[in-house]
């Protein structure tokens, strides 16, 4: 299964569309996974035209997203427990508090989506694989915008950057 990851896309407010780069890649993937900072129902309801779409809410998202969309959530893809949580507070450190988020909630899982940071981050943080797509249209954090594609077969995954053009 194919999964297109992306975070903090901030429509209309930091931009006004989605990055041609999602509109060429969206075919080829069966999920979208966002996390966090839609901004407005509108960019969430755009992506489920395309795909079936999971997210969370982020800290600048309007009201309409928290009544539909968990602050936390885990999903199983094939048989990867995947996390998903947008974050909080400052870029420094981010990973380790996210990380943080799902222990104290109990929350086992294979891999942590996340983002807030604006800032693509694959790695390991205390034993769990994390995953932060970056903004594929906001270079507030970042010098460069991206998006993920995760590959995922049974419980192995593979993930490719895919960095939006100027």
């Amino acid at each position: 299964m194919k999964v297109l990851v992306m975070s903090d896309t901030h429509i209309p407010h930091r931009a006004s569309l989605l990055p041609k780069e999602f509109y060429e890649r969206v075919d080829e993937v069966d999920l979208i996974i966002h996390a966090g900072d839609f901004t407005t129902l509108r960019v969430f309801r755009e992506l489920e035209s395309f795909k079936p779409t999971l997210g969370v809410v982020g800290n600048m998202d309007e009201p309409e997203l928290y009544s539909i969309l968990p602050e936390i959530r885990v999903e199983i893809i094939e048989n990867l427990r995947v996390g998903i949580f947008h974050g909080v507070g400052s870029p420094i450190g981010l990973e380790k508090r996210v990380r943080e988020k799902f222990r104290r909630e109990n929350l086992e899982v294979d891999l942590i989506i996340f983002g807030h940071s604006h800032r693509w981050f694959y790695g390991e943080v205390d034993g769990a694989k994390m995953l932060n797509p970056g903004s594929a249209t906001d270079t507030f954090f970042s010098f460069k915008r991206s998006f993920a594609i995760l590959s995922v077969e049974g419980k192995n995954f593979d993930v490719e950057k895919v960095e939006v053009g100027p």
